[in-house]
């Protein structure tokens, strides 16, 4: 039986309340009601045929809290004049809550949207575009409005998150919200106190004017004859980025690699440093003007996503040349080939031909499907090999016992 019955009924109801439309009436103020529902009822051959079945569908109906059913009476030829359900409205948003157990739902929201509109009207928008999501979040409302009302006192307020000082607000509530609040904070603040060249979650702190806890390199000094710190040579140092950025070492050759074991053994080589790698993050190492004198080596994972690091990394320094990222270590490697999970497939523009033509390879899985070879697994002389190849006189390279 294809007729609509009470719960065909509640059902059209409830798509609208998944959809956030009743709610959203809240915030508009439109008015839905009294509102029709769909109601596909028999047609003669079934009064004649299923004429129980008829009379049952048409009592089921007539039951049905919360519904208003219009009849219509029909002459029919073997039944004579019938009474049959013709339309189903519900009449008003009382009887919608009824039918659908939501009352409670609609009064959280009902307050929330109020509490808004009296304090933020500037966020109703939001409200409206996300009401379902919003009644998630009514208990943590009128903190979230705390914090939107303090920074819009205190817009780009130059502290740490921890230093926002509101009565049941704390740094982990602030993180553990960030990302309504962006959406928020971009509605209720001026755009002249919002940095909108810093987006994500990461990047929240500085969007909004808080300080954030400083990005730190780390790297090692290669070179023995290079005093980078009393005490122990060749230390393993970390800096934030800026004091990094000042650094003045008499070196010529920057090593980047991906793989903190290969950061710690890397070989001494003169006039040298190796950084430990920050994945796709290069902007604070790119504050560091005084790598573009210097000779770039990039040494990652040669699969798809290690050269899209090398890619993203030159378009900071433009100079970088790729270590160990060849076809040759690919090759003499393929007792350790592994395979990685989520290959990329985007085009990289900033690849040399020999770069790009091995990256094509594993991007269209021309050797073998998702191959990688992650650098952790090419040979502690093999590295060696290159470097004297590159520094050009071999007593220049020394291994180094891992510490």
């Amino acid at each position: 039986m294809s007729w609509t019955t009470s719960r065909d009924l509640k059902a059209q109801l409830l798509r609208l309340w998944q959809r956030g439309e009743l709610l959203r009436d809240l915030v508009t103020g439109d008015v839905r009601f009294p509102l029709r529902l769909i109601l596909k009822t028999p047609s003669s051959a079934d009064i004649t045929a299923r004429f129980d079945g008829v009379r049952a569908w048409a009592a089921e109906l007539a039951s049905a809290r919360s519904l208003r059913i219009e009849w219509q009476e029909l002459r029919h030829r073997v039944q004579g004049v019938q009474k049959i359900p013709a339309s189903a409205w519900v009449d008003t948003v009382e009887d919608a809550l009824n039918l659908l157990g939501k009352r409670k739902e609609w009064v959280r929201f009902s307050t929330q949207v109020e509490a808004t509109r009296q304090t933020h009207p500037a966020l109703l928008p939001w409200l409206e575009k996300r009401p379902l999501q919003a009644l998630e979040r009514v208990d943590e409302w009128p903190r979230l409005l705390a914090v939107v009302s303090w920074l819009t006192q205190h817009p780009s307020p130059g502290i740490y998150l921890r230093q926002v000082d509101l009565p049941g607000v704390h740094s982990k509530f602030i993180e553990a919200h960030r990302s309504v609040l962006a959406e928020l904070l971009d509605l209720a603040l001026p755009t002249t106190v919002v940095n909108v060249s810093k987006t994500g979650l990461g990047q929240f702190a500085a969007r909004y004017g808080f300080l954030d806890k400083p990005v730190r390199i780390r790297f090692r000094v290669l070179d023995p004859g290079i005093q980078a710190l009393p005490g122990p040579l060749c230390p393993d140092v970390s800096l934030d980025a800026d004091s990094f950025s000042r650094l003045d070492l008499a070196v010529h050759r920057v090593f980047i690699t991906e793989n903190e074991t290969n950061f710690l053994a890397f070989p001494q080589v003169r006039d040298a440093i190796v950084i430990f790698g920050a994945g796709y993050g290069w902007e604070a190492l790119a504050r560091s003007q005084w790598l573009k004198a210097c000779t770039l080596y990039y040494w990652g994972d040669i699969d798809t996503h290690g050269f899209a690091i090398l890619d993203h990394l030159r378009a900071h320094f433009d100079h970088v040349e790729s270590l160990l990222m060849d076809r040759a270590t690919l090759d003499v490697h393929a007792p350790v080939w592994g395979a990685e999970d989520t290959p990329i497939q985007v085009d990289l523009h900033r690849l040399t031909p020999e770069e790009r033509a091995l990256y094509d390879d594993l991007r269209d899985n021309r050797i073998r499907t998702g191959l990688r070879l992650e650098q952790e697994h090419i040979g502690f002389g093999w590295l060696s090999h290159r470097l004297r190849s590159l520094v050009g006189d071999h007593t220049e390279v020394t291994a180094r016992a891992l510490p």
